[in-house]
């Protein structure tokens, strides 16, 4: 080969070399910022791109998840049962009362037809046909100890409503 074919062919390894090693360079860099994949997950994480579109894709939930009727039900029959010494059909009979009364209240509390005074209303009737309900299925003994569980229940409502009310206004005079 002569000299001059040699530097040509010098010439064009060392231009494909340069032009290989730029490439090379620019696809590792925008890798690490995750334009090379859509990932976004090199080094970067991401930084240096429009992060407002990533963060809006990232759904939050608005509103906590809701509780099964069931589940809040056998919480409460976890308390009852032995209180109240109840049997199995008792249990049974009661469990089923607990759980069309949370979910008839949770009907009414979604309910956007209806106003606020109204709910309430409603949410007390609601609790009366179901101490109705729960009362025929216990005896007398039962129900002298269900009536002082309820009881108990206001009076732990009534003095954590005094301590609330009392931290709001601890708060209000320091403001």
């Amino acid at each position: 080969m002569t000299a001059k074919k040699t530097f040509t062919y010098m010439k064009t390894f060392q231009l494909f070399a340069a032009i290989a090693i730029t490439l090379f360079t620019i696809n590792i860099s925008t890798a690490q910022y995750g334009y090379g994949n859509g990932y976004g997950n090199g080094y970067g994480n991401g930084y240096g791109r429009n992060r407002s579109m990533s963060q809006m894709n990232q759904s939050t939930p608005d509103k906590p998840r809701e509780i099964p009727a069931e589940e809040t039900a056998a919480k409460a029959m976890e308390q009852l049962k032995p209180e109240l010494n109840l049997d199995a059909l008792q249990e049974i009979a009661l469990k089923n009362v607990l759980i069309e009364n949370i979910k008839s209240q949770t009907a009414i509390i979604k309910s956007e037809s209806i106003s606020q005074a109204d709910k309430i209303k409603e949410i007390q009737a609601l609790h009366e046909v179901t101490d109705r309900k729960i009362k025929e299925f216990l005896n007398e003994e039962q129900k002298v100890k269900y009536k002082a569980l309820q009881e108990q229940n206001k009076n732990l409502k009534k003095s954590k409503k005094t301590k609330k009310s009392k931290k709001e206004k601890k708060e209000n005079s320091e403001n």
